[in-house]
């Protein structure tokens, strides 16, 4: 059936060609003063791999849609769509309406951050940039956009669904593309002010300060600082964010451009629960349900003689902490070689400290008991032996200590690409080289007698060994080094009606991963069936693992004019994602020695990078009235990687786990402005089918195959259906617009045993603009309501399992697998009201 339809409309629109080829060139320059009044997509003239917007971002689909030439299914939204956000907000809330986008973020406010998949692809798969920065984390390539741009920085947010740009700098962008871009500093003097109010007391500050052009009128810069601190909606606890952007711009001469940012973001953050089914469901617990305690239960004063300290549960809110500060410096720069050849160079730095996961830990003075046990309430002794952590001159107590996990990434890189033109060929030519170092531990301080601990960051007061080393529960670094070049020609032909896109990416990305010796230590395995070892594990080992992975990565992509208004285009590209760094080390995988004694160290298995080959076929039209965009899509996902226990070895491993394919439909429909008025909408359609069973348990006699069966399941965090609309009215000073977004109904687990249900929220954004008084130029005050009907629903899923129930029996056999996990959901946070008063002084 949708085999015939699409053949028929294909028909369709070749006669629609035949029929308009002869009117094109008359209707091409009727049309093109009108269009150019549209906002349209342009390839940055200085940055790689990112875009920016020809026309006014305002006169069509609220700012939520541009008019796109590309050759593939992308979707981009304004900086005049942007600023009616609250300022608070991060760019997972400026998609969500987009197609293909599935996103759910812990607050209103955007400063706990949040999660999204798009078309099934989750945030660890989709490759994030900031000015043309890769900002997925180097070692796992999770994404954190609480810690990005201030949003009145931003002046494009753009989202390639499918197939990554060819400049794209990443090597775990097996999903799709995210490209933010920073506004550059305006051409005249301005300071501009913003401060924001609202419930939750939410409060934040925000300047701007723009030198205009100096320098012969070459030269120019901004500035900008914001603060903002907000509670929990649930919970004791709050975020405080302190932020900084810079920017400036460089024109040298016509044909010689510098452009550099400097992002700077610390926060200091407390976690928001995600709830299970059952705690969702449990009228003791609820919606409302935060999993910390409100008091802390005081501890035994060092003295004379044994003290003995014993955990507490749940643990102390004060000790539920999310530190983070980093840093992403970037200089781009455009030079003209000879006619029609410019270089580009982009060299950057991208800093990141802080650490996650707090819990309390029973350390024992005495070095008696085991170093590693199961349980977290009983007392471990230090590698090393005896020695006194409470300071009270005897090694004799059990004391509690808080711990982290820390992470501490330096990441260098440059990016830098050839292109001329050469008849009707536009050739590029291109180099990505990255070398991020990711030192992650796990160090123990003391715990005050207020119940925080003795250093947030972790950088000082470690708990220390007998040899006056610190105590790590995990210690490792990880040397990501990451060689991509590729090759581009775009081909205009039948005198710029068709279009043909070639590219090719090369990319060699090495995982070089040293495990420290640590407290948690590692099991060992002997290397065959039954011989792993659950008694003593190695703790005084260090071990490196080292892989590299090679991709070819093709791209091609075709678009037809049909007339000036009306395009279909087409393309298929091959995407990849390398293996995480979390794959080799103990913590995660479980790795094993062949011997007591000092022998190889290898995963349990080995992985293989996950490919996708993504196809789009689509098509567009275009008017300065109204534009749509019309996507079919389907991706052939294999090598999955996912994590599951090993049967065998009975350890928690990182492997391949076959394949996914997904297809769909993506509808994005924008209109100009009618009266004041002006609409955007969009629609989600898409099927993710699982094609292999999953391994779970060695094969034996009476589970000859050990699989579960997944094939044929829907992939879980993929809604088969969503929807979005927004309405907005702007004449004069006031605006007010209304958003809507449909959510269907998602699975959590690979078995499809448990899901959420399809829900609707609301926003509101409106405001006024008083006119200028005095110096005071454009006074503004702005209205955000988040979740304007005050919905309840679990609004995503936290973590994919492979089942949640019990399964009746395994592929082949009558065997039942009864291990289970809990899944756990993102909740829509309930109905947020802020009120922003900004102004500008020039």
């Amino acid at each position: 059936m949708k085999s015939r339809l699409f053949c028929k409309t294909a028909t369709a629109l070749a006669v629609s060609v035949l029929a308009t080829g002869t009117v094109y060139a008359q209707q091409a320059s009727a049309d093109q003063a009108k269009e150019e009044a549209a906002p349209r997509a342009k390839e940055d003239t200085v940055r790689l791999g990112t875009i920016t917007v020809i026309g006014t971002g305002a006169k069509l689909g609220t700012g939520l849609m541009i008019n796109d030439d590309s050759v593939k299914g992308r979707s981009t939204l304004t900086k005049a769509a942007m600023e009616k956000e609250l300022g608070t907000g991060n760019v997972l809330q400026s998609i969500a309406q987009l197609p293909g986008v599935n996103t759910y973020n812990y607050d209103a406010t955007g400063m706990f951050g949040g999660d999204v998949t798009i078309r099934g692809f989750g945030n660890d798969q989709i490759g994030f940039t900031v000015n043309g920065v890769p900002v997925n984390d180097s070692g796992g390539y999770s994404f954190y956009a609480q810690e990005m741009i201030d949003k009145e920085n931003v002046c494009t947010a753009s989202v390639a669904q499918g197939s990554v740009e060819l400049e794209s700098p990443n090597s775990g962008a097996s999903g799709g593309s995210v490209s933010m871009v920073t506004c550059d500093p305006v051409d005249k003097f301005r300071v501009r002010a913003a401060h924001t109010m609202g419930g939750l007391n939410l409060k934040r500050t925000f300047v701007r300060v723009d030198s205009g052009r100096f320098l012969n009128e070459k030269a120019k810069v901004f500035l900008s600082y914001s603060h903002a601190e907000a509670d929990k909606w649930k919970g004791s606890g709050s975020a405080k964010k302190d932020h900084i952007d810079a920017g400036f711009s460089l024109d040298l001469n016509e044909d010689n451009k510098i452009l550099g940012s400097i992002l700077y973001n610390r926060m200091m953050n407390q976690n928001v629960t995600n709830v299970s089914l059952a705690q969702y469901n449990n009228p003791t617990q609820g919606y409302f349900y935060d999993f910390t305690s409100p008091t802390f239960n005081a501890l035994k004063v060092p003295g004379n003689g044994a003290q003995v300290d014993v955990s507490q549960s749940p643990i102390y809110y004060g000790l539920n902490l999310n530190p983070f500060k980093n840093v992403i410096a970037s200089v781009s720069g455009s030079f003209k070689l000879a006619q029609d050849t410019y270089l580009k160079v982009q060299p950057y730095y991208w800093y990141g400290f802080g650490n996650g996961g707090w819990g309390t830990y029973l350390l024992d003075e005495t070095g008696t008991r085991p170093i590693w046990e199961s349980s977290s309430s009983t007392s471990k002794s230090l590698i090393g032996g005896a020695v006194d952590i409470n300071g009270d001159g005897d090694k004799l107590d059990t004391v509690l200590v808080a711990r982290a996990s820390v992470t501490k990434t330096n990441r260098p890189g440059i990016t830098a690409e050839v292109s001329t033109t050469l008849g009707n060929h536009f050739l590029k030519a291109g180099l990505w080289f990255e070398r991020a170092e990711h030192r992650q531990t796990q160090p123990a301080v003391r715990i005050n007698t207020d119940g925080t601990p003795a250093d947030r960051w972790l950088q000082e007061g470690c708990v220390k060994r007998s040899d006056g080393s610190c105590y790590e529960g995990r210690n490792t670094k990880t040397i990501s080094t990451v060689y991509q070049a590729y090759l581009g020609d775009q081909i205009s032909l039948l005198n710029d009606r068709a279009f043909v896109n070639l590219g090719l990416r090369l990319n060699t990305t090495v995982r070089d991963v040293t495990n420290y010796a640590n407290e948690t230590g590692f099991p060992t395995y002997t290397g065959t069936p039954g011989s792993y070892v659950s008694g003593p594990r190695v703790y005084n080992q260090d071990f490196n693992i080292k892989r590299t992975f090679h991709e070819a990565l093709p791209q091609l992509g075709g678009r037809f004019n049909i007339d000036s208004q009306q395009h279909v285009f087409a393309n298929v590209s091959k995407n990849f994602r390398a293996p995480p760094n979390y794959a080799y080390m103990v913590s995660s995988s479980g790795v094993y020695v062949a011997s007591f004694n000092g022998g190889a160290v290898r995963p349990v298995q080995e992985i293989q990078s996950e490919t996708t080959v993504m196809v789009d076929a689509g098509y567009r039209f275009q008017t300065r009235d109204v534009s749509l965009t019309a996507t079919l899509f389907s991706s052939d996902f294999k090598d999955r990687q996912v994590q599951v226990t090993d049967e065998e070895t009975k350890l928690s491993t990182y492997l391949n786990a076959g394949g996914v394919k997904n297809r769909g439909l993506e509808l994005e429909l924008g209109s100009g402005v009618f009266g004041g008025f002006s609409a955007y909408g969009s629609l989600t359609l898409q099927s993710s089918e699982m094609k292999d069973n999953l391994r779970v348990t060695a094969a034996t006699a009476t589970t000859p195959s050990g699989l579960l069966p997944t094939a044929g399941k829907q992939f879980a965090k993929t809604p088969e259906k969503m929807a979005a609309l927004s309405v907005q009215y702007e004449q004069g000073p006031i605006y007010a617009r209304l958003k809507g977004k449909f959510t269907g109904a998602q699975y959590a687990d690979l078995m499809n045993q448990e899901k959420t249900q399809g829900f609707t929220s609301l926003d509101l954004d409106a405001g006024y603009k008083f006119g200028d008084w005095g110096m005071l130029k454009n006074p503004q005050l702005r209205l955000n309501v988040a979740n304007l009907g005050n919905k309840q629903a679990r609004a995503g899923v936290a973590s994919v399992y492979t089942n949640t129930a019990a399964v009746p029996a395994l592929v082949g056999s009558g065997a039942p697998y009864t291990s289970t996990s809990t899944a756990y959901y993102y909740l829509l946070a309930p109905r947020f009201t802020s009120l922003t008063f900004s102004v500008d002084f020039e």
